[in-house]
């Protein structure tokens, strides 16, 4: 899929691309922060029929929706491409010794070679966390691995 980048100036970057149905759909990011999500008349490509204006939280909340289930698909094809491959959902207990502390504590991958690719917490999914990330009890960790490394990831967010 092709996505059209064009600069808008004095306002910011608009990204757009076509869907397989022929819709045309849009992000205007303004330099103030907002975003327009923007769907196009399908008989006039250059006149928009709907715009959404969000905040910076509605739009976090709308990559995310749309962002979680494509990680869970990416993971799933990488399974069957990739002999080996193994992810696990490791939840983060109320009496593990990472419960309340950055993720880079833990220092998984330097350990056991895994990665920690996700974290969900109450149906929201972090992608990609970096090592500030402060797990709580309750998280729900997505590692990629082999078999050993990511057993080991699990005995090292149970035990320290």
């Amino acid at each position: 899929m092709e996505i059209e980048q064009t600069a808008l100036p004095g306002i910011g970057l608009r990204h757009e691309f076509t869907t397989r149905s022929g819709r045309r759909v849009g992000i205007v990011s303004h330099r103030t922060g907002r975003r327009d999500l923007v769907v196009y008349d399908p008989d006039d490509p250059d006149r928009a029929c709907e715009t959404v204006v969000m905040n910076d939280e509605e739009a976090d909340a709308l990559a995310e929706l749309l962002g979680a289930p494509r990680v869970v698909q990416r993971l799933n094809d990488l399974h069957r491409e990739v002999e080996g491959l193994v992810s696990l959902q490791l939840p983060i207990a109320d009496g593990s010794p990472y419960a309340g502390r950055p993720m880079g504590d833990a220092r998984v991958r330097t350990r056991t070679g895994a990665s920690i690719v996700a974290v969900v917490r109450g149906g929201q999914v972090a992608a990609s966390p970096g090592p500030d990330f402060i797990f709580d009890a309750g998280d729900v960790v997505v590692v990629v691995g082999s078999a050993d490394s990511t057993s080991a990831v699990a005995d090292i967010l149970a035990r320290g």
